[in-house]
């Protein structure tokens, strides 16, 4: 059954934990809208799901902290472009975050070598570093 980035939403929400929000803090990662999931717990949702471009990209637009880094565990590397890839650096505003996409999912397209030599993503480029 495929699920909705509503439904995962709803379960992502259901998985939250407000101690480990605040242990979040104390390594630097203060995002609006965390909600404390354990990567591990992410990685078994994203084996569930399984790859979906589609829901990767709605997921990335909830602005939910876990929901991005899951929608970096679930895209297909084939299907992402140089243009979302720019558009997800410029959202990044977490290092944790950062770390996931372009070790579950940057790394991975066609454009891993080629993107961060290409300009790119100048106004984060410390970001554009992590993709090698």
């Amino acid at each position: 059954m495929i699920m909705t980035s509503e439904q995962i939403i709803a379960d992502l929400k259901l998985h939250a934990n407000t101690q480990a929000v605040e242990g979040m803090a104390r390594f630097g990662i203060r995002p609006a809208q965390a909600l404390g999931i354990s990567i591990p717990t992410l990685r078994k949702m994203a084996k569930e799901i399984g790859r979906n471009h589609a829901l990767a990209l709605a997921l990335w637009d909830s602005r939910l902290h876990e929901a991005r880094i899951l929608a970096s565990m679930i895209d297909e590397p084939r299907l992402v472009s140089a243009q979302q890839m720019e558009e997800w650096v410029n959202d990044f505003d977490a290092w944790d975050v950062c770390d996931q996409v372009c070790g579950n999912l940057f790394d991975k397209t066609p454009y891993a070598l080629k993107w961060p030599q290409s300009g790119a993503s100048k106004k984060k480029s410390l970001y554009g570093v992590q993709v090698l």
